[in-house]
């Protein structure tokens, strides 16, 4: 850890602290933090409730934990999905060519020039709000696997004429075999940048639907909890705590994803030159 540049120390010290206060704090509350009226409503900040309660009577603190949870776990879940889908057939069609190549980059080709979010805000619109965050999920990952699919298609197309690669087909190797073991070391690390970048995209796109009302309201989320507090005024009420606990904690987690991405990657070239 020592030989870390100064971006990946920053941010594996925010996503520690993101990943302790929306994994492990929630650990010890068990009530239902959605739940209406459970305490007293606008109460100030203090030993009682942290950062206070709201206008619906629910503990801030908590609510932003259980948020940070679910808005981390959806981004994982479409990140780890998306990439492990684009990562696959970008190379299957890197590596075969011909019809495979053209018919997997014609469907991603097809999925890129579609717009994601007015499809999210019309499917939102017509489920009226009801939609699940794992239907939201599932939208995610189809409109974002054919990034790193594109990406990682030029370089199965670059690898594929390595002499290794020959070697590895007359040697009986199988397709699989070959994207594996003598393919995928060679990407894992941006396949790993793209991972995390997605979180990033998952999780503001996801804020941005609930922000318009267009989320699963029913769960608590970053942006369904910005979406409640714009709902009942806390910005005119003068009410910063509640609007402004997620919206800082949605800067800090996208700030702590950046550093962390492009803090590895001066890393993993730091250690690959030596």
């Amino acid at each position: 850890m020592k030989h870390w540049n100064f971006r990946l120390k920053a941010g594996v010290i925010l996503l520690t602290f993101f990943a302790i206060l929306g994994f492990i704090v929630p650990l010890f509350y068990d009530g239902i933090v959605t739940q209406w009226n459970n305490y007293p409503i606008n109460v100030a900040p203090g030993a009682e409730h942290f950062l206070g309660t709201n206008s619906l009577g629910q503990d801030i603190f908590w609510l932003l934990a259980n948020s940070i949870k679910n808005s981390f776990m959806m981004g994982i879940v479409v990140a780890i999905f998306a990439t492990i889908i684009g990562v696959l057939l970008g190379l299957l069609a890197g590596l075969l060519g011909g019809a495979v190549d053209r018919t997997i980059m014609l469907i991603a080709d097809t999925i890129i020039v579609v717009p994601a979010l007015p499809i999210l805000i019309l499917l939102s619109s017509l489920t009226k709000g009801a939609v699940s965050i794992v239907f939201i999920s599932a939208i995610l990952i189809f409109f974002n696997w054919p990034w790193p699919a594109r990406q990682v298609r030029s370089m199965g197309l670059t690898l594929r004429e390595r002499e290794y690669i020959s070697t590895a087909r007359f040697s009986g190797q199988s397709t699989i075999m070959i994207l594996f073991k003598e393919i995928f070391p060679f990407v894992k690390d941006w396949s790993f940048g793209n991972f995390i970048n997605t979180i990033l995209v998952a999780i503001g796109m996801e804020a941005g639907l609930a922000v318009i009302g267009m989320s699963s309201n029913a769960t608590a989320t970053l942006g369904t909890m910005i979406y409640w507090a714009n709902q009942h005024q806390a910005m005119l009420a003068g009410r910063w705590v509640w609007i402004g606990a997620p919206v800082i904690s949605v800067c800090l987690i996208f700030i702590g994803l950046f550093l962390f991405m492009t803090g590895q990657q001066q890393y993993s070239a730091l250690r690959r030159g030596k």
